[in-house]
């Protein structure tokens, strides 16, 4: 007995010091300096690299942009830790994702961001809209709902107001006087499609990335901060130092001052004016 009692003794010790040992090679967000930011290719990479990177460098960080070309593997990344934090999507999105994947992810902070417009190489004005107009929109129901959002305030269409902002598709149209004829392409088309359509709906980083000017549009969205890209990181690093420099950075007025003289047209969220 008096054996088996040195060994559970013997054991338990093992045991306590491989769980000291495991905490001290636990990664300590509070002193966390290199940093891995992800964007999407285009204005919002461009964003991190030009209005926030310089910043949090002056804070001594080192950081590391992760580019990336569609809107599910930002968010994988960061669920998987292989990214501190991203800045591509509005609050909408992020919360329908995590929902769906199973992750916990949490809006930081929300910045400048570029417009959805309705574009046109036929119309100068939406006046001029005639009957049965083709009009090119996104196929994905989030920046559909914003297209739809965009022809509602201009008093071209109604839709259901009971419908889920995530789920609204052409056949929750209510009322279309004009007889809209609405094509749904991929986003990444949607430029193109001024070519082929009357008007198109173009969210902003495609219209920027296609070398759209966002002040030819025939109008553009009045966007809700929900609609607002935000910068996202893990629910567990919230209150991590590096998650509020990155807010304080965003807050700063260097930021803004960056946002005005290289992002112009991007709408300003709530907290900015």
């Amino acid at each position: 007995m008096k054996k088996i009692a040195s060994l559970l003794s013997v054991c338990a010790l093992a045991l306590g010091l491989a769980a000291c040992g495991s905490d001290d090679a636990s990664p300590n967000t509070e002193d966390k300096k290199e940093l891995k930011i992800g964007a999407t290719t285009g204005p919002y990479a461009d964003m991190v690299k030009e209005a926030i990177k310089p910043g949090l460098e002056d804070l001594g960080y080192k950081i590391e942009i992760v580019e990336f070309t569609d809107y599910i593997q930002p968010n994988k990344s960061l669920g998987n830790n292989s990214i501190d934090a991203n800045l591509f999507q509005h609050k909408v999105y992020m919360d329908n994702f995590a929902k769906e994947n199973d992750l916990k992810l949490s809006d930081l902070i929300i910045v400048p961001t570029a417009p959805m417009g309705i574009y046109s190489n036929k119309y100068n004005s939406l006046k001029e809209v005639k009957d049965g107009t083709s009009l090119a929109v996104p196929n994905d129901p989030v920046n559909l709902a914003r297209a739809l959002k965009v022809l509602v305030d201009e008093g071209l269409i109604e839709v259901d107001s009971n419908v889920d902002p995530l789920k609204v598709s052409e056949k929750d149209v209510t009322k279309n006087p004009k007889n809209i004829q609405l094509k749904p392409l991929e986003s990444a088309q949607l430029p193109r499609a001024t070519d082929s359509v009357d008007l198109s709906a173009v969210p902003g980083n495609f219209a920027l990335a296609a070398k759209m000017d966002l002040k030819d549009a025939l109008v553009l969205e009045k966007m809700p901060d929900m609609y607002r890209n935000v910068v996202a990181v893990n629910t567990k690093d919230v209150d991590a130092q590096f998650a509020k420099d990155i807010k304080s950075v965003v807050e700063s007025d260097q930021f803004e001052k960056v946002i005005d003289d290289k992002f112009a047209g991007f709408g300003k969220p709530d907290w900015m004016n």
